[in-house]
């Protein structure tokens, strides 16, 4: 069994060497909300196009690399999830508003934004971890934990 320290500073490498490679070699952010907005925007001329192949490839990617974790190692999926169906429903929409008025998510502003040094990426990043904060805060003192 590997130490959870090492696995956590391997796993922050990997996740920061694919952006970087995103980056550097297609010109791209490795932004999930953004990757994810551009398959779903119509577009009919050829560039278009082009563009919906490497972010389906990229959300495939995502889809199969989750899928080989599951197949090799279970565990990792192994926590229960504690919330109603109507509180995931609620939470999943508010992230979706907040990465539409946050011009992103966790991963175009948290990984990208803020290894890039960009001054937004850093001030969402800073506002989003202190909203998640003060939501759990809220859930736990105010909800008693369950909600």
């Amino acid at each position: 069994m590997i130490d959870p320290l090492v696995a956590a500073l391997l796993g922050g490498m990997l996740i920061g060497l694919s952006a970087a490679a995103l980056l550097v070699l297609t010109g791209r952010i490795a932004g999930i909300s953004g990757v994810i907005g551009g398959l779903m925007r119509p577009g009919r001329d050829p560039a278009a196009r082009g563009d919906k192949r490497w972010r389906l490839a990229f959300f495939v990617g995502l889809l199969v690399g989750g899928a080989l974790l599951r197949a090799l190692y279970p565990a990792a999926f192994g926590g229960a999830v504690s919330r109603s169906m109507p509180a995931l429903v609620v939470a999943g929409l508010l992230v979706g508003f907040g990465t539409r008025l946050g011009n992103g998510c966790t991963s175009g502003h948290g990984v990208c934004g803020v290894s890039r040094f960009s001054r937004r990426s850093i001030a969402a990043t800073m506002t989003f971890m202190a909203t998640a904060a003060l939501t759990v805060w809220v859930v736990r003192a105010v909800f008693g934990g369950t909600l």
